[in-house]
């Protein structure tokens, strides 16, 4: 179901307490290991070997933790791999990653780094303590957008033999459900003329998706129909069939702003799957 998180609500779920001992991350020191790179062998461009790395924030000894992917703003032209804090010593494995940029990356060449990423995550999620069966994507802005196309999108993640569907989770942060409008420029296609094509999230929705949490700023302070496509993209999850899509509108908050009170819920998100995978 959509809802509307109301400004009172928002500040609320940042200060309350998490309620249970379950709710707590695990107690464990944590580390980081930076500018791992995710693509290797031979053919590397020396945008690949310059962009292609990430960043590992992991809890030290653990094991079976959940492993957020998460892929940074900047409108597909600027930007740059960070562990945010909201998410670092929480007893997550958390993958940042970087990806080659436009204008010189053309499309879908971000979209495939994107898939490389989380592909490594999978690969590699047990070397970290994490669970090949807990992998969560999410991003802000430009990578709220390529979270939802290495979800919705298969033939990004088949090739590297792996069936998005295996992804525990999609957090898009103000994704772009349409064309991301870099794909637009490099196409010349004005900013104010809407494409759905196969770049489009929204092109891709189908009810055997990864369970997903849509997040968007007010919409009356988002990106200019940002949240009216959010909205249309978590509509046509719903018309699909998809039985595991909701989408919050945090009021209040702009493009910009929206990610620190969006942080506690992709988090909840995380821990909420996890539990249930354990249950069963």
């Amino acid at each position: 179901m959509r809802r509307t998180f109301a400004l009172a609500l928002t500040i609320l779920a940042l200060i309350a307490p998490a309620g249970t001992a379950q709710d707590k991350p695990p107690v464990a020191s944590h580390k980081t290991e930076k500018d791992v790179p995710y693509r290797t062998g031979d053919g590397l461009t020396d945008a690949m070997r310059e962009r292609c790395k990430l960043d590992v924030h992991y809890p030290a000894g653990a094991t079976g933790a959940p492993v957020v992917v998460w892929f940074h703003g900047g409108g597909l032209i600027a930007g740059s791999k960070a562990v945010p804090a909201a998410l670092a010593n929480k007893g997550l494995v958390v993958v940042a990653a970087n990806y080659r940029l436009a204008p010189k990356a053309k499309a879908p060449e971000y979209v495939e780094d994107a898939a490389a990423a989380v592909a490594w995550a999978f690969e590699n999620a047990e070397k970290y303590g994490g669970s090949r069966k807990l992998v969560f994507v999410s991003g802000h802005s430009a990578g709220g957008y390529l979270t939802s196309m290495v979800g919705l999108d298969k033939r990004w993640l088949k090739a590297h033999k792996i069936d998005a569907d295996e992804i525990a989770g999609l957090v898009p942060f103000s994704g772009q459900s349409i064309t991301h409008f870099a794909v637009r420029a490099e196409r010349g296609i004005e900013k104010t003329r809407p494409v759905i094509d196969d770049m489009a999230p929204l092109y891709h929705v189908r009810k055997d998706a990864p369970p997903v949490l849509l997040l968007s700023g007010d919409r009356n302070k988002e990106m200019t129909g940002r949240y009216e496509e959010t909205a249309y993209f978590w509509r046509m999850l719903k018309e699909v069939g998809h039985k595991d899509v909701e989408l919050l509108e945090l009021q209040g908050y702009d493009h910009g702003g929206m990610a620190e009170p969006g942080f506690p819920l992709l988090v909840r998100f995380v821990r909420d799957r996890a539990k249930a995978a354990a249950a069963k």
